[in-house]
């Protein structure tokens, strides 16, 4: 084509972030591939992505070990970069730098046919980028001179000057942190050619003193809250009463303490032991190599001068991985056992090795051919082996704990192996639970004196009452177990952990789940569920700064465990932390990237924060259509709908569903007819939802009936009452709930019944008693909820639930105005 008929090239000024992940071309090509997804998933999750691509302001570009963004606003970038480095800080594994610059670009079609963009602008961001490490945020120092000009961005823009990068191009740099994104350190390329000593200079001479200023009162900000943390520490079980954002910045402070403060030194007689490889023909029998791995890791836990690490943080590596240092260093232990094992009929053959991780020097090995009635023996020798290996001592109770054979019944064995598997899945699903239990039955079926499997029920009975049926003989059989585990074995720890967890769950007293599960922790010092749920019940009597300890202490022995990092964010929702909430979740889906219950809430979390309900519904998209374990993913959908007022997308994601009763987020079964008729309210079919929900009350009464004594049911049902206009009934249910469950002896429900009370005076036209409430619960802790019992400024001004408080001038002015902080 000749130059006369080619069509103009026509350039613009495009804002463009390049990122790449430093050392991408060491990995291993599956490890290639598992980095980009994980970049890829924390970039389309930051709230610049999303709002440039709703607006159709975004274009993608693919460069193999990274990407680049090109967007309209200028600011948009380096916002995204911002975001990206925050989110980043919980996944160290993902080492990635990030360039931005404005610059010219032009529209191309690309090899595909599809409409891309190129030009210098793009190639100058990649050179910005190029001259920083892991975790910079560079700038070109156009952009860095647009952005000095705002009060927002100028104190964090520090000039680093020129970097010749290739082609002898030079790029003048500037580098962009804060104290919770970016990378502060000199980078490399200028290290070596100023000096180990330059320092970054400010963005601009004018405003030094300002810098000065700026920094001296971020130093003065850095002594008041580490006094805080120490302060904090020392008056632990003093009354909580103070304001939510010194609460919570101690809190934070006490949680990231081991950031701030050089790690303990690795404990020479610490291992983790890693998954065991399934080498049996019938690959239906890997639960038996991951069975046989957690029980010697339960064995090795009876141990106490041994610090072991738990199934559930060992669990993502790879049997037999080239990398034990670096899995050692993330463990935090200084020994790894590997094993296989092979399960053939009625033998077993387990190879085992002890692993020096820093040296790689092999203390260890052993192989063993045996029956399966005497694996126990096997799992109690490698128990043994490794303590005398490490000089670990054992006491005579402590020997005898782990000599102790559970049973002689090897099917009874292969059933418990089966059951541990379902009951220790991080989603808690009913669905899961109940399988483990039918297992755990089937075990004792046929060895009525298997202990441990009496207390693996007890516990599994117990989280299916906590949960989802609070029924009187579901609470019974959880107590009869618990204690036949005992009467069996007295001083079985996991019966002990049982004994409390029933306590805890079923009768509500806190001392008495405490003091069994101090018993537990003495039979089971390496046990991260024991600590676990002794920060739970901190937590659930408000003990918040006794909570935030046990966590921590859970997290040493457990520090990769997804249902322990979920538990311990959720203290940080109960906060109205959210900012926390949400970091802490995102370092449980970077363990557990498929856990529906965590995207979803994450989503929530950010709903909260930020008033969108765009990230709930961008978590929902990633759920594939035909999964929705108990209905987690329908209720969603359903949920984020109404909030949106589009009754019509809620009618379809309750017909696609399969399931005629749907659990609530706060664990109420649901029927279809009941949430069929919430949408046909907000289509103002007022006729039709009566029918709805008159079809909806034989169920939700039945589910009262069966639990009387469960506050959250009984609320569930006043509100119901509401919705039909039964006034009378409804208040009723309502303030028998909060008699049931009060704030003063359960911090968590005893919050989600008084918004449920809100809500029935709310919809039965009661203003003067719903105003006050949600006043008040605004302040209260855990007065928060994935669902309509949920209390933030961000659910008032969205939910349809409060439409009838919306012309209430007083109700207008709480939504108007900031959210207050919670007091605790």
């Amino acid at each position: 084509m000749s130059a006369e008929t080619k069509p103009d090239l026509r350039l613009e000024i495009a804002h463009v972030l390049f990122i790449d992940i430093v050392g991408y071309s060491k990995l291993l090509i599956n490890e290639q591939r598992e980095s980009l997804e994980e970049l890829n998933q924390v970039v389309r999750g930051t709230d610049a992505f999303r709002a440039a691509e709703a607006a159709g302001k975004l274009t993608r570009l693919p460069t193999g070990d990274g990407m680049a963004l090109v967007f309209s606003n200028m600011e948009a970038p380096v916002e995204c970069a911002v975001e990206i480095s925050r989110a980043l800080k919980t996944r160290p594994e993902l080492r990635v730098r990030m360039g931005v610059h404005s610059g010219p670009v032009s529209g191309i079609t690309d090899v595909n046919d599809r409409s891309n963009v190129t030009g210098g602008g793009i190639n100058t961001a990649q050179r910005v980028m190029d001259c920083g490490d892991a975790g910079h945020i560079l700038l070109s120092k156009r952009v860095a001179e647009d952005l000095a000009q705002s009060r927002h961005w100028q104190p964090y823009l520090h000039d680093l000057g020129d970097c010749q990068v290739k082609h002898d191009v030079t790029v003048s740099v500037v580098n962009l942190y804060t104290d919770e994104a970016g990378n502060s350190a000199l980078p490399a390329k200028f290290a070596a050619g100023q000096g180990e000593k330059v320092a970054a200079r400010p963005a601009r001479a004018a405003s030094t003193a300002r810098s000065k200023s700026w920094l001296i009162g971020l130093a003065a900000l850095a002594a008041i809250l580490l006094a805080g943390a120490v302060w904090f520490f020392a008056r632990q079980n003093a009354p909580k009463t103070t304001n939510a954002s010194t609460n919570t910045s101690r809190l934070t402070a006490a949680a990231n303490v081991h950031v701030a403060t050089p790690a303990p030194a690795i404990d020479s007689k610490s291992v983790a032991v890693l998954p065991f490889e399934n080498l049996s023909s019938d690959k239906e029998n890997a639960f038996f190599a991951q069975g046989i791995q957690d029980e010697i890791i339960t064995t090795l836990s009876k141990i106490s001068g041994l610090r072991v690490i738990s199934r559930t943080s060992t669990a993502r590596y790879k049997s037999a991985p080239e990398n034990l240092s670096e899995i050692a260093r993330e463990l935090r232990v200084n020994n790894i056992l590997e094993g296989s094992v092979q399960k053939v009929g009625d033998r077993a053959h387990i190879n085992v090795q002890l692993i020096q991780a820093d040296t790689d020097a092999h203390l260890w090995a052993q192989s063993y051919d045996r029956e399966l009635t005497d694996i126990f023996a096997v799992e109690a020798e490698v128990a043994k082996r490794i303590a005398d290996s490490l000089s670990a001592t054992l006491s005579p109770q402590e020997k005898a704990r782990v000599e102790a054979k559970p049973t002689d019944n090897a099917d009874a064995y292969v059933l418990y192996l089966r059951a541990r598997d379902y009951q220790t899945r991080p989603d808690t699903l009913l669905q899961d639970f109940q399988s483990a239990a039918r297992l755990y039955e089937q075990a004792i079926a046929l060895d009525p004196n298997f202990a441990l499997a009496h207390a693996r029920l007890s516990a599994t009975t117990s989280n299916i009452y906590h949960f989802f049926q609070p029924t009187e003989a579901r609470k019974q059989k959880a107590h009869s177990e618990a204690m036949e585990s005992l009467r069996l074995q007295p001083n079985l720890g996991e019966g002990h952990l049982a004994l409390g967890l029933y306590f805890y769950y079923g009768e509500v007293n806190y001392e008495a789940a405490l003091r069994e599960l101090d018993l537990a922790a003495r039979a089971l010092p390496n046990d991260g569920d024991v600590s676990l749920y002794i920060a739970a019940v901190r937590r659930r009597q408000g003990h918040w700064a006794d909570a935030i300890a046990a966590y921590q202490h859970a997290e040493t022995i457990d520090p990769r465990n997804p249902v322990m990092l979920y538990d311990a964010a959720q203290t940080y929702f109960g906060l109205r932390d959210w900012r926390t909430a949400v970091e802490r979740m995102d370092r449980v889906l970077a363990l557990f990237p498929e856990s529906l219950n965590v995207k979803i809430q994450r989503g929530y979390n950010e709903f909260f924060w930020k008033g969108s309900t765009a990230p709930i519904k961008a978590a929902l998209a990633t759920i594939p259509a035909n999964l929705d374990p108990d209905g987690v993913a329908t209720f969603g959908r359903w949920d984020v709908a109404l909030m949106d007022r589009d009754p019509t997308a809620a009618a379809k994601a309750l017909a696609s569903c399969r399931l005629e009763t749907i659990t609530s987020q706060t664990g109420v079964p649901l029927p279809k007819s009941y949430l069929q008729a919430c949408i046909d309210l907000v289509r103002g079919d007022a006729a039709r939802a009566q029918t709805g929900f008159e079809a909806a009350r034989p169920a939700l009464e039945t589910v009262v009936a069966d639990s009387p004594q469960d506050a959250t049911r009984h609320a569930q049902l006043g509100l119901l009452y509401a919705f039909m206009g039964r006034k009378e009934d409804a208040v009723r249910e309502g303030r028998r709930a909060v008699e049931l469950k009060p704030i003063s002896k359960d911090v968590i429900e005893g919050a989600v019944v008084e918004v449920f009370l809100a809500l029935i005076y709310t919809r039965t036209g009661q203003p003067n008693e719903a105003v006050p409430r949600i006043e008040r619960l605004l302040t209260t802790p855990f007065a928060v909820d994935y669902c309509d019992d949920s209390i933030t400024l961000s659910d008032l001004r969205t939910r349809w639930e409060w439409d009838p408080l919306r012309k209430d001038p007083r109700f207008q002015k709480i939504i108007a105005g900031p959210e207050p902080k919670t007091i605790y």
